[in-house]
C-alpha cells in the first residue's frame, strides 16, 4: 500500500514555509510514498520537486479561479489563475490530469457555492472530504456532497510547513496510470491522527 497526501504547500506558495528538501526529508521520516505539491497559482515548485524526487512527487497546483479554488493533479504545466472554473478544469483534463476541489464548503474561505459544485460535477474528479483546518461540519457536509455526486473523496493535509506532514494521509494500492490512480483512490483508507489540525498558523 502507498501512503499519499494530495494537498500540501512549499515556500513556492506565498503562505508556505518549507523548502523542497525539508518536505522530502519529512516525507521519508513519515514513510509517505507520494506527495502532490499543490502550491498556490504556480507549478514551479512542483516541477522542481518532481526533478529532485521523482519517485515521491505528483505535480500539482492549487488554482484560484473566478469563483473558487481547484487543484490540478498529474499536470505538466501551470494553469493561469482567475480563469472561469470550467476553463481551468478543462485545461487540467487536457493535460491528462485530475481535478480536485479542496476545502469545498469551508465558510472561512472563498469557495464555490454548493450549487456550483453540482453544476461543475461532470468536470470534477475528486472532492476533499477531510481537511484538518476546516470545521468538522464543513468536512461532514463535503463528504455528504461527494457521496451524493458519486465523486471520489480525498483527505488532504493542506500542510504549509514540513512539520504538518504525516498527520493525515490516505493509503491506496499501487497504480499504473492516472485513471488507475483515481480508481484506486475511491477505495483508499483515510488516516487522521490526533495531531491533525493542531498548531496551525494564524
Amino acid at each position: 500500500m502507498l501512503r499519499v497526501d494530495l494537498h500540501l504547500h512549499s515556500h513556492y506558495s506565498h503562505d508556505g514555509r518549507s523548502s523542497l528538501a525539508e518536505l522530502i526529508d519529512r516525507a521519508h521520516e513519515c514513510r509517505l510514498d507520494r506527495l502532490a505539491l499543490t502550491d498556490h497559482n504556480t507549478v514551479e515548485g512542483a516541477l522542481n520537486f518532481a526533478r529532485d524526487a521523482p519517485e515521491l512527487a505528483i505535480v500539482g497546483e492549487e488554482i484560484k479561479t473566478r469563483e473558487g479554488e481547484v487543484i490540478g493533479l498529474f499536470i505538466t504545466s501551470r494553469v493561469q489563475p482567475y480563469l472561469p472554473p470550467e476553463e481551468a478544469m478543462d485545461l487540467i483534463h487536457e493535460m491528462g490530469g485530475l481535478t480536485y476541489i479542496p476545502h469545498p464548503l469551508d465558510r472561512h474561505r472563498a469557495n464555490f457555492r454548493p450549487e456550483r459544485i453540482v453544476d461543475l460535477a461532470n468536470r470534477i474528479d475528486i472532492i476533499e472530504s477531510y481537511n484538518p483546518w476546516c470545521e468538522a461540519e464543513a468536512n461532514r457536509a463535503a463528504a455528504r456532497l461527494a457521496e451524493e455526486l458519486g465523486k471520489v473523496e480525498a483527505t488532504g493535509s493542506d500542510s504549509h510547513s514540513a512539520d504538518e506532514l504525516g498527520r493525515s494521509w490516505m493509503e491506496i494500492e499501487a497504480y499504473s496510470s492516472t485513471q488507475d490512480f483515481l480508481d484506486k483512490l475511491r477505495y483508499a483508507r483515510h488516516v487522521v491522527t490526533a495531531s491533525s489540525g493542531t498548531g496551525r498558523r494564524a
